[in-house]
């Protein structure tokens, strides 16, 4: 593509041209010169945004698009996974890490709604991000002077579009909506992270781009795309650093300790939910605390240490009592509900069926917006009947369970269920077991399958 633009000729004139460009649309002074692009020809990748910049470039002078993937750089093409695994050190490789991210979670209405994920989750990496959010010096300015000019309204639609993705994802799971969410990134969110504006609005975009990346991050998890949902709360974390929100820098790695829950790796999972505690600062929002020490509280249940789960959901019931009005929106939604769900299945996690239903009421006394939340819920009650004997009314739980699910596209909500279905599977000669079990979907069989035949 040099060659057919010209510029193989001079490789320095075009090295000076990526600078120039680097310097009019991000302000970023990079260095590049003659021999850098000698090494651009030979598969060295540069870091971002110069792979974005490169591609614009050549771009306007053949005429036609051209995209970063198409530059032939093996790392961009090889490790365009692990570039999203990275906490970038500067505001401008946020921005287009980021972009990149998105426009791999993004596609139309016909993706298939619970991918098959080949990006596993990479513990060292999230631990690593969590490290650099914490310690790494604040961005001194966000403020960028090329560009399309972006004010404070244009925060104030991307924050009302957030609160429809937010009402869609609870409602109806994560596989209803995380493509439209990706588009959407891409189309609208991007352009402004690369207009004009200054820092005080600046900060303000960076907190809604956070959000809604690490939305796209949590829907990600929830059907269980967990690379593409490491990957997102990544780039949310260091999104949220830009924006000098440490509140929800905090949320996000409280999402990935929760993450590190549902996958089964317990160390990770601590050590995730302190640093989330630690880093949220000492006089956090309340609702805000209740929720981080809440995930603390799951995670100390998932290594047995049950003085640490006491220490931690006390924490979390003290703060929850101070909750106000407050809150940030992204938030709100943890209620006594969520509390009492998370204090029930760290219990189950340490042996404890019988105490476990004693928050059965108050799990289940949510709001119509929490679908999904219900439904985990209400299959999460009925395996606690199941553990303690209750089996009729296990059986009656699981079968509203299914009726729930029907309507959410959600691997946990599905991996809940079948949890449930193995508990009550010897207790087949019951009619109401025996009809949960003669309605699961088939996919939902063909895990419990995969399962069994996996050991």
């Amino acid at each position: 593509m040099l060659t057919e633009a010209a510029y193989h000729r001079s490789l320095a004139a075009f090295a000076r041209q990526v600078n120039q460009a680097a310097a009019d649309r991000y302000g970023l002074v990079l260095r590049y010169d003659g021999a850098s692009v000698y090494w651009w020809l030979r598969g060295r990748c540069p870091e971002q945004p110069a792979p974005e910049l490169i591609a614009e470039l050549l771009a306007a002078r053949l005429g036609r698009a051209v995209q970063a993937s198409d530059l032939g750089f093996a790392a961009l093409a090889a490790d365009a996974d692990a570039q999203a695994l990275l906490f970038p050190t500067s505001v401008p490789a946020a921005i287009e890490n980021a972009a990149g991210l998105w426009r791999r979670l993004g596609g139309t209405s016909s993706s298939p709604a619970i991918p098959d994920s080949s990006a596993p989750f990479v513990a060292n990496a999230a631990e690593q991000a969590g490290w650099r959010w914490h310690f790494d010096p604040p961005d001194a300015s966000v403020a960028r002077a090329a560009g399309r000019p972006v004010d404070a309204m244009d925060v104030q639609v991307l924050r009302s579009c957030a609160e429809q993705f937010l009402e869609l994802d609870r409602r109806h799971g994560g596989g209803h909506a995380r493509a439209f969410l990706g588009d959407f990134l891409t189309r609208d969110v991007a352009p402004l992270l690369r207009g004009r504006y200054p820092d005080t609005v600046g900060r303000e975009l960076f907190a809604v781009a956070a959000e809604l990346t690490g939305m796209a991050a949590f829907m990600s998890f929830d059907i269980g795309d967990h690379g593409a949902a490491e990957r997102g709360f990544i780039q949310a974390l260091r999104l949220s650093k830009a924006a000098g929100d440490r509140l929800h820098g905090a949320h996000i790695l409280a999402n990935l300790a929760t993450q590190a829950i549902f996958l089964g790796l317990p160390g990770e999972a601590v050590r995730l939910a302190q640093a989330a505690v630690e880093g949220a600062g000492r006089r956090p929002c309340a609702t805000v605390a209740a929720r981080l020490h809440a995930t603390a509280a799951n995670a100390h249940a998932l290594t047995g240490d049950r003085q640490g789960f006491e220490k931690a959901i006390a924490r979390a019931k003290r703060a929850l009592d101070c909750a106000d009005a407050t809150a940030p929106a992204w938030v709100c939604y943890f209620s006594p509900a969520h509390l009492a769900g998370t204090a029930m299945r760290s219990l189950l996690d340490l042996g404890q069926p019988g105490q476990a239903l004693r928050y059965r009421q108050q799990a289940l006394d949510l709001g119509p917006a929490n679908m999904r939340t219900r439904a985990l819920h209400t299959a999460l009650t009925a395996t606690a009947h199941a553990r303690a004997g209750h089996i009729d009314q296990a059986a009656l739980l699981a079968l509203q369970t299914l009726q729930l699910a029907r309507r959410i596209r959600s691997r946990r909500v599905a991996a809940r269920i079948t949890l449930l279905a193995d508990v009550l599977v010897p207790h087949q000669p019951i009619a109401e077991v025996r009809t949960f079990l003669d309605q699961l979907p088939d996919q939902l069989l063909a895990e419990r399958t995969g399962q069994a035949a996996g050991g």
